[in-house]
This record gives C-alpha cells, structure tokens and sequence, in this order.
C-alpha cells in the first residue's frame, strides 16, 4: 500500500498513445487503484493510424476517452501539445491531486516539473528506455517493459548488480536507512520507504522484487529482520558493520 493511498483522491490519467503500450493498461489501472479514484481518463493519439488500433481495442472496456488529434505536420506529433493543454487545464480548472503520465516521450519533463511545483503528485508510466530527466522528474516512476513479479533469478541477480553499481541509489538506501534508525541502528522499514521516496521516484518492483524487504536482504550491504510489536509483526533494517562507507 503507498503512503499516498487516499480511496477519495482523484486522478487524472493522460495516455500519449504514441509511446505507451496498451497491452499494460490492465497494470496501470491497477496501480492506480492503490492511490484512489481515476475520475479523467484520457489518450491522445491520430486515431487514423493503423499503429493505434491495439489502444483503439481496450478504450471502451478501460472508460478511456480517445482525443483525436491530427499531425499537420509531417514528422510532428500534435499529440503531446494536446496533452499538455489538457493537463495545464485540468491543474486549473479541476479538482484533481494526483496525476498519471502514460509516455516515454521526456518532452514532458517541464510539464511534471511544473505539476509538482503545484503540489501535485506526478505517477509515470513507460519503457526502460525512457530518458532519464523525465523519469526523475516524476514523483514515482514505473517501467512497462516487463513484470518485475515473473522474473527469472537469473535476471534478478542482474537486477540486484545493476542496484549495486548505481552509486546514487545506494547511497539513498543508506541514508535512508540512517535516518530512520534508532539506537541500535534498526530503522522501521516503513520510514525507510518512505525517506526514500521523498528524493525521488523508486519502486523496488523495478529491479524485481515484490517487496521492498526483498530488495533490501537481497543486497550484502543490509540486514533485515521481523519484531513482534503489540500484535503485529514490523519489519526493520539496518546497515551491516562497515557498509555505512
């Protein structure tokens, strides 16, 4: 469950058809269940493509509202201005606290930036190779390519590397993880989660892992471990002696 999960807030969803796959609509509605109520749902696309018609067979069944819009120009997609208007009119003239982005086109960066400058939550949506100013811009961003919950272990180890060699993501994890702790250096993994996602856009799911408690005994760096509090269970981590370096 996100920390952001409110069953009464509202959410705008924005689909540039052109780059999204409509295959993972399914897990993008979702998501976005877990975070309230999609009252706008929109994809914008020239509806006279042929490249279309995979979106064309899911808008009914999904509630989506096709926009039509036409490239006047060869070669220029009036998509993306079209969503954008939509998505500066909505800001305004809706009463909406949470945005979805369904694209890989970082020509919206600015548009999520200035989103979130509202006070806006910003959901992305798209392919691994989206670029990355727009994957950071977003509040929480996560990739289409492929279910992290079905992957193989090969791929998950190539996964946990992949956490590993990125500098700047350990290093958050390990703060996070400092931040939150108490005396004895165990932190509630619930703060930890959600220290790290007041820096920017991660899903531990993006690297394979169905939970984040997962991720974290996956990596050498960490210890993870379930105290009974009351009646529940919590689950807690901290840094292993040296790895705070």
């Amino acid at each position: 469950m996100s920390k952001f999960s409110n069953p009464d807030s509202r959410i705008a969803l924005l689909i540039d058809a052109d780059n999204a796959p409509a295959s993972k609509i399914d897990f993008i509605i979702s998501e976005l269940a877990t975070y309230g109520r999609v009252n706008i749902r929109r994809a914008y696309g020239n509806w006279k493509k042929p490249g279309l018609s995979s979106w064309e067979k899911v808008l009914h069944e999904y509630a989506i509202k096709p926009i039509q819009t036409f490239d006047i120009i060869k070669g220029k997609n009036a998509s993306d201005m079209a969503l954008l208007i939509d998505a500066m009119d909505t800001l305004y003239t809706k009463d909406v606290e949470i945005f979805c982005l369904v694209s890989s086109d970082s020509d919206f960066t600015p548009l999520v930036m200035r989103l979130r400058a509202e006070g806006k939550l910003v959901l992305g949506f798209g392919k691994q190779s989206t670029p990355l100013p727009f994957v950071n811009a977003c509040s929480k961003f996560l990739f289409l390519d492929e279910n992290a919950e079905v992957l193989s272990a090969k791929k998950k180890e190539d996964s946990v590397k992949r956490l590993k060699s990125n500098t700047k993501l350990m290093n958050t994890l390990r703060n996070a993880v400092k931040e939150a702790a108490g005396d004895e250096g165990w932190a509630l993994l619930g703060q930890v989660g959600s220290h790290i996602s007041n820096q920017g856009p991660f899903d531990h799911r993006t690297y394979g892992f169905k939970r984040l408690s997962d991720l974290f005994a996956a990596l050498d760096l960490f210890e993870v471990r379930q105290v009974q509090y009351e009646k529940q269970k919590e689950t807690q981590v901290r840094l292993k002696a040296g790895a705070g370096k």
